[in-house]
């Protein structure tokens, strides 16, 4: 069954879901705005691969399923523990009727809805992942060693799988690209990747060599040491916004700018 949700707004823009009668769509906590009274809301640690759409202890299988359960659902915590994100979902059900859902992101920006038709996974940066039904899967991906502690961000990916809608949110305005249309490759500022399909290869580079010419990129060029890459044939969303900018931004009008006059290497933003 398709979720029924619409998008509105501009600069912080919200998802309005509509669910039917018995119809389940799960968030992560934090980022729930509104219901009507008829949709009952239950959190739980437990993620939809781990029987979250589910009545816990409604596993079979006596006391081994349970503890089999019990077992998943400590992984699946452990993993979002490590990787920063909210330790628990929280789920909502229409009753006796359809009802309404709000959902937001944290930062201004767009949202985005995903459908999933189990064919490919899709992949997003942390903190993405707003909403989705609870026939869609979420789970935690790591980029790799070499890939994660290069690229900051690229670290730690949210990976959903299964059959369905998930809406995504992110900073400033979305774009949409195909790498096969710029010669397979694009190299991106590692904050404003998004998501991407599966089949999209994802690593982490280092911007210019050890020159003249990959120093001053470094120094003064605002991007640090590292750009991310993407390669194949995919869907990409990235965003025109990063954390890091706005933060700076922000530090800037109170009058704390942590940038500094180099804008890259030197910055002294934590993060």
């Amino acid at each position: 069954m398709t979720l029924q949700q619409e998008i509105v707004g501009n600069a912080m823009q919200m998802a309005v879901v509509n669910l039917h009668p018995g119809q389940t769509v799960y968030c992560e906590a934090g980022k729930f705005l509104f219901k009507t009274t008829n949709v009952t809301m239950e959190t739980r640690l437990s993620g939809p691969s781990n029987g979250g759409d589910r009545p816990q202890g409604g596993a079979g299988g006596g006391m081994g399923g349970l503890l089999r359960q019990a077992m998943g659902t400590a992984m699946q915590v452990g993993q979002r523990a490590l990787a920063g994100e909210s330790l628990a979902f929280q789920y909502f059900t229409a009753q006796g009727g359809e009802g309404t859902v709000g959902f937001a992101g944290v930062l201004p920006g767009e949202m985005r809805a995903l459908e999933l038709d189990g064919s490919r996974a899709w992949f997003a940066e942390k903190d993405a992942f707003v909403a989705a039904e609870s026939t869609v899967d979420f789970g935690i991906a790591f980029a790799g060693g070499r890939t994660g502690m290069s690229g900051g961000e690229g670290f730690v990916l949210e990976k959903f799988t299964g059959h369905g809608t998930v809406i995504i949110a992110g900073a400033g305005n979305f774009i949409d690209l195909n790498p096969t249309d710029f010669g397979g490759r694009i190299e991106v500022d590692t904050g404003c990747v998004v998501a991407f399909e599966e089949g999209i290869q994802y690593g982490v580079q280092r911007v210019g060599g050890l020159n003249r010419q990959g120093i001053m990129n470094m120094v003064f060029g605002g991007e640090g040491l590292s750009l991310a890459t993407l390669e194949g044939n995919g869907r990409v969303i990235l965003q025109s916004l990063t954390i890091e900018s706005l933060a700076n931004a922000l530090k800037k009008a109170q009058g704390g700018d942590k940038q500094g006059p180099t804008g890259g290497l030197f910055s002294t933003h934590a993060g």
